[in-house]
């Protein structure tokens, strides 16, 4: 063989394996010394924890989280920001145990004061030679009163929730149907677009204890599908008692202050519809010019199944002109005086309404929800100081709520019989 045709032939076998490095690149290097830097700023700000709760970043994160495809092959390192993330997740995960001792703590410390109180009362009475049940508030038996309005959460939002949304979601639901449960009057209950990753939450994590919800319906269709199964269901046998306050041939009525009833005048005109409007949907949205009454027989109240921190604006008010539907806004505005903008979470709009088919007072169905912490009074009236331990309690709850979100688990056990809020029973 020619020498210079074997010099070519050894250049070729060069050029296609060309000697491997062995110095360290420097998007390693940087790497490598974030994750330490870390893992020092994690060690000095953490507690020591129990055994086995203690993980490492690397172990924690899979094969493609550390910078590794699942068949081995190397894939983009993390950023320092994903890795800063990945380090917070896991020290809310390894406290995990910890926040839910302490909900669970308070609860009992809560259910104790009240049995004192209690006892305190039936001393006091029988010292007085007063029959303890007579200053004792009895709780009426709960009976399952249906009523021909339908309330619908569209849950066709998931595209822009992020996970944490989602899940934060997920428990709203679940106090939805708790909340309409045990009101004194139940409306029928739909859930629109349950599908995708709400749906597979749901039939995963909670263990599918949806299904045995009673009167609700979930459809994989949109909000107008339901609507339709909605009216079927009103108008059947089982549809439910047309109360006064909901019989549309009747002025509204609201509870007056000396506890009578007295006939009011619409708030604000009828809105101007089309004649291909659905008169029997209201899409309940905050950007709608026209602002709810009263509740109407026979008529569905869509609620938009959306948490996303107020990044979007008027999806639900441009959802319900596309569909041609009705659009309303709760009246918080003409009975509230807020310090600050206020925004509903999904099972508030539920509870404020549930609350309102029974009192009929906008006012009092708002008190009973929105907490005074948040700048929440009546218009015309300041904060009563009588009721700041009250307001305390309904505060502590909510902040296991929010806490019990981030868990990404909180769920309400709803007992037929008692019909008794059990906060402490999660699903992971």
């Amino acid at each position: 063989m020619p020498a210079d045709e074997t010099q070519h032939n050894t250049m070729d076998v060069d050029t296609a394996n060309p000697p491997t490095s062995t110095e360290p690149s420097a998007a390693s290097n940087g790497k490598r010394k974030a994750e330490m830097e870390l893992d020092r700023a994690v060690k000095k700000s953490s507690p020591p924890t129990d055994e086995g709760q203690d993980t490492i970043a690397d172990e924690a994160a899979g094969p493609s989280q550390q910078g590794i495809d699942p068949d081995g092959a190397a894939s983009t390192p993390l950023s320092k920001n994903q890795l800063k993330r990945l380090r917070r997740q896991q020290q809310w995960e390894g406290f995990k145990q910890d926040r839910r001792a302490k909900r669970k703590d308070k609860r009992h410390e809560r259910q104790a004061r009240k049995r004192a109180e209690k006892e305190t009362l039936i001393a006091e009475a029988e010292a007085a030679g007063i029959d303890p049940a007579t200053v004792l508030q009895q709780k009426e038996p709960w009976k399952f009163r249906p009523v021909p309005v339908a309330f619908i959460i569209d849950c066709d939002f998931e595209t822009y929730m992020r996970e944490q949304e989602l899940v934060s979601l997920s428990s709203q639901l679940v106090r939805s149907y708790a909340m309409n449960r045990k009101a004194k009057y139940q409306a029928a209950l739909h859930f629109s677009s349950w599908k995708g990753k709400l749906k597979t939450r749901f039939e995963t994590v909670l263990n599918s204890s949806h299904q045995n919800w009673k009167n609700v319906g979930f459809h994989e269709g949109d909000f107008r599908e339901a609507a339709k199964h909605a009216r079927e269901q009103m108008s059947g046998p089982q549809g439910g008692e047309v109360l006064d306050l909901i019989d549309p041939s009747k002025p509204p009525l609201v509870q007056s202050s000396d506890g009578g009833e007295s006939a009011t005048s619409p708030t604000v005109d009828a809105e101007p519809e089309a004649d291909d409007v659905d008169r029997s949907v209201v899409y309940l949205t905050s950007e709608s010019p026209y602002t709810l009454d009263r509740l109407e027989a026979n008529t569905s109240y869509v609620i938009g199944g959306i948490v996303d921190k107020n990044r979007e604006k008027g999806l639900c008010y441009k959802r319900a002109r596309e569909y041609k539907v009705r659009t309303a806004k709760l009246p918080i505005g003409e009975y509230m005086a807020m310090q600050s903008r206020y925004v509903l979470t999904t099972n508030q709009v539920v509870e404020i309404m549930a609350n309102w088919l029974e009192c009929g007072d906008w006012g009092k169905a708002f008190m009973d929800v929105i907490p005074k912490r948040k700048g929440g009074t009546l218009k015309g009236e300041a904060a009563e100081g009588g009721e700041e331990e009250e307001d305390q309690e309904k505060e502590e709850e909510e902040e296991e709520e929010d806490e019990e979100d981030e868990d990404g688990a909180a769920e309400v056990n709803v007992d037929p019989q008692s019909l008794e809020r059990t906060d402490g029973a999660q699903a992971d």
